[in-house]
């Protein structure tokens, strides 16, 4: 599954790079990302019902995907270096806390989840609610492709990155959405990131996006620092960097991989 792609050294195979994304996205966030990247040992994970189907017997709660995930790096049979965004980053996080093994090195841009004092943004407490939930994926994922635009446009992306995001928006990601966010009412983030110091066993890269309207700058330093992480923090940047500013987070992460031994 994994390339045989040789380090730039000519020395052993680099570990590929697995990327997973959070909500409401699927795989094709990733594009800008990838072609900033320029490498061909790079793998794009999504989770069920962001992209993948959502079967019935799967738990689309944080340990559901915490297994999920752990579940998809065991058959690259070696460590890899992971990357998460937005709910994909909180997973990359669990990873490194109870299943180190699976990677050499671990990046994510949503940290400040694990902060002890972290407050769910408004739209997320609006689907951690029974009916106000519902009422709200219908009306965000549910409608004519025009409207599932305008929300695209709305979140500040535009272009072809917009239109990618809108295939994704069906009643699966809805009932995901819903049963994720559900599943992380506090006090459950807080409780998880009593355990940030176990993801010091790999090395971390935090990537902060400075002018996320949801973000907290000091939130994620405190997360990082207890992790054990780098910090990247990409100035002028908002939350959809992979989307719509990907180059100061590919420079962040190809100098941080550079780094490892």
């Amino acid at each position: 599954m994994a390339s045989s792609t040789r380090s730039p050294g000519g020395g052993a195979p680099r570990p590929p790079v697995v990327f997973v994304h959070g909500t409401p996205e699927t795989a094709t966030v990733w594009g800008p990302v990838l072609e900033e990247l320029d490498r061909d040992d790079v793998f794009v994970l999504s989770p069920p019902g962001f992209g993948a189907p959502l079967h019935s017997g799967f738990e689309a709660t944080v340990s559901g995907y915490r297994g999920w995930l752990e579940s998809q790096l065991e058959a690259f049979k070696r460590p890899v270096d992971l990357v998460g965004h937005d709910w994909g980053g909180e997973h990359v996080v669990q990873v490194a806390m109870h299943r180190p093994a699976l990677i050499r090195s671990w990046t994510s841009d949503m940290l400040q989840l694990f902060a002890p004092d972290y407050v769910w943004h408004p739209l997320a407490q609006v689907w951690q609610e029974e009916g106000p939930g519902e009422t709200s994926v219908a009306e965000l994922f549910g409608g004519a492709f025009e409207q599932k635009l305008a929300v695209v446009h709305g979140m500040g992306i535009a272009g072809i990155a917009a239109e990618r995001f809108v295939t994704g928006f069906d009643e699966s990601l809805g009932r995901a959405v819903l049963s994720l966010l559900r599943s992380a009412v506090q006090p459950v983030m807080t409780e998880a990131g009593s355990g940030l110091a176990k993801a010091r066993q790999r090395p971390g890269l935090a990537l902060i996006a400075a002018a996320d309207p949801n973000g907290n700058v000091e939130m994620h330093r405190w997360a990082a620092q207890q992790a054990g992480a780098d910090i990247a923090v990409l100035e002028g940047i908002g939350h959809w960097w992979p989307a719509t500013d990907p180059r100061p987070a590919v420079e962040a992460m190809t100098r941080f991989w550079a780094g490892l031994s």
